[in-house]
């Protein structure tokens, strides 16, 4: 390995609860394959627990118990990490890349999560059109070029709960049209994880309404 692994941070026991174990076996996993298989950057794991899986837990608490796409899943952030920590949800990961895919499925099968679906898709080519609860996605694009490979994904009602970065409100502002193309309501920015003392987790949810 290029570098050490972070210490497990004290924040993830709150995080992972009962299912902390698995959420363990999980990021070993992602350690030692993550970089061969280019799922993470060389630099990545001396930050791995905070900013990747803890980041990605926090918005568990978001969820609704129903159907949950994650788009371009790719290592398993979000979607896996919040597959393990809510079982009472079901969760279609989409990713259109084959070594990623089989990399979903296989930890999927060894960390025995009964509520995951692996599609091997682009969203805007996924069989599950207006299907979801809800739709996450992690560092994926802007919300104008995002907007319109999710919001199709959703039931009508259901809610978008996209992980961001710090130019959200920059995104927001450019992307009026497209929220109006596609029916994008009630939009907020949330700041997760400020109460734990961990890195802040910013997530952009707003519903999408029938049409």
């Amino acid at each position: 390995m290029s570098e050490e692994l972070e210490t497990e941070p004290a924040v993830a026991s709150a995080v992972f609860g009962e299912h902390l174990e698995v959420g363990r076996a999980f990021t070993a996993a992602l350690a030692r394959h993550g970089e061969e298989l280019g799922l993470i950057g060389p630099l990545e794991l001396p930050r791995l627990w905070t900013r990747h899986i803890v980041n990605s837990g926090l918005v568990a608490s978001l969820l609704r118990p129903g159907s949950v796409a994650d788009v371009g899943s790719g290592a398993g952030l979000p979607g896996l990490v919040l597959a393990i920590i809510r079982p009472d949800v079901q969760f279609t990961l989409i990713e259109p890349m084959e070594r990623r895919v089989d990399w979903l499925e296989r930890q999927v099968r060894e960390l025995d999560l009964g509520n995951v679906l692996v599609e091997r898709a682009r969203a805007e080519d996924s069989a599950f059109k207006r299907q979801f609860d809800q739709v996450t996605a992690r560092a994926v694009s802007a919300l104008r070029t995002l907007i319109p490979v999710t919001a199709p994904l959703l039931k009508p009602g259901g809610e978008l709960v996209l992980m961001k970065g710090a130019g959200v409100d920059g995104e927001i502002g450019a992307a009026q049209k497209v929220f109006r193309k596609y029916l994008v309501s009630d939009p907020e920015v949330l700041v997760l994880g400020e109460d734990l003392g961990t890195e802040p987790t910013r997530v952009f949810r707003a519903t999408v309404d029938a049409r």
